[in-house]
């Protein structure tokens, strides 16, 4: 048991939406275990509804690429700053970073040097990329919290305490959709085919990319006529999506929602999706997709420069191998996206044979998120 006299307070940073999704469902095992818990740092939606105190904007930190991070470098490092002198007088039990680690390992490791415990919620994704930032996590983190069940044994040899909690998605999405019930409460026709695309979840991608998706949605609607269109929409990003939209000529064609990425992943017969968290929400879904991703050439560049593997997208990089295909920077054209996705629609026992591998996966995720991940931050409270 928690031995502390009167309620605890942790800090925490999820600087995007795909880590409001996962530090909210992680807030519900932190809640069932310290039912008095105060949360304050920088949050989204998701945490806020749990009762999360946000200091800052979580669209703030929510900027992906190198040139687009050097854009907005000041006001993030300012954000940094304030933010750890906050912490440093208010003195938090614990500070949990999620994900986001160009902003969060940084300021783990400043306050871990003061005397503040520490938790990483997320590897960071060394084993695809940027393999020299295992340092820093070990200067960062008190433990890290996995949620791929490789990841405790790599970290383990360089010395860095984790734990496998599962995946905290595998244990809220079904393992069997349904997808005639999706339809009906998006007010889908059942009998048409329905492709949803997500362009992103940043700023940055959404400017990269929404044009894209819409210029290959035309080109599919022209292909089948009948296609349906879904496009899931955050509110802080809903003036954006819009002006692309409307400059494709196709807006009355596709249906915007407010957030229901989940509804629209469980109607869907395939998504055109950008490269991030969001594509192994598909997979759980058992959706086939086209991973889809650009950016600045520069940032391009420098990511090619730094990759460790032949796989972008996660469903790709967990299954080891292209199952699904990536369409990325220059070959990202809405040609080569509306073919790629038709194709899904073309070959049902190739959809069946994915349907089956992503059960799989699925299964392997799954675990009592919450709890485990309450486990372990007890754990390293009791030191």
């Amino acid at each position: 048991m928690d031995s502390k006299v009167g309620p605890r307070q942790f800090a925490m940073v999820a600087g995007e939406p795909s880590g409001d999704l996962l530090a909210g469902l992680l807030l519900d095992g932190l809640r069932a275990r310290w039912p008095a818990l105060k949360m304050v740092g920088i949050g989204g939606p998701r945490m806020l509804a749990r009762g999360f105190e946000t200091w800052w904007p979580q669209e703030k930190l929510a900027v992906r690429g190198y040139v687009e991070v050097l854009r907005h470098y000041a006001e993030i490092s300012g954000i940094r700053r304030q933010l750890k002198a906050r912490l440093l007088r208010e003195w938090p039990d614990l500070f949990i970073g999620v994900d986001a680690p160009d902003f969060n390992l940084d300021l783990e490791a400043s306050l871990r040097g003061r005397g503040i415990k520490t938790v990483h919620f997320v590897c960071p994704s060394i084993w695809a990329w940027r393999a020299d930032r295992i340092e820093k996590i070990r200067a960062a983190a008190d433990h890290v919290l996995c949620i791929f069940p490789f990841e405790p044994a790599l970290l383990a040899e360089h010395g860095v305490s984790a734990s496998y909690v599962g995946h905290p998605l595998a244990d809220v999405i079904p393992m069997k959709p349904d997808r005639a019930a999706a339809r009906v409460a998006l007010g889908l026709d059942a009998n048409a085919p329905v492709v949803a695309l997500l362009p992103g979840s940043r700023r940055s991608e959404v400017r990269y990319l929404a044009s894209r998706f819409f210029a290959a949605a035309a080109l599919m609607k022209r292909a089948k006529p009948n296609m349906q269109f879904v496009v899931p929409v955050i509110p802080s990003l809903r003036a954006d999506v819009v002006a692309a939209l409307q400059a494709s000529g196709i807006a009355d064609q596709i249906t915007l929602l407010e957030g229901q990425s989940h509804a629209a992943l469980a109607a869907c017969d395939a998504t055109l999706i950008a490269s991030g968290t969001a594509t192994l929400e598909a997979a759980l879904f058992k959706r086939p997709m086209v991973i889809a991703y650009n950016m600045n050439g520069i940032s391009w560049r420098i990511m090619q420069k730094k990759q460790l593997q032949p796989w972008v997208g996660l469903p790709n990089v967990l299954c080891g191998e292209f199952v699904v295909p990536e369409l990325l920077q220059d070959a990202a054209t809405p040609e080569a996206l509306a073919e790629a996705t038709l194709a899904w629609l073309q070959a049902p026992d190739k959809v069946r044979a994915l349907e089956q591998r992503f059960t799989t996966l699925h299964q392997q995720l799954q675990r009592d998120t919450p709890r485990l991940c309450a486990d372990a931050i007890q754990k390293v409270l009791e030191g």
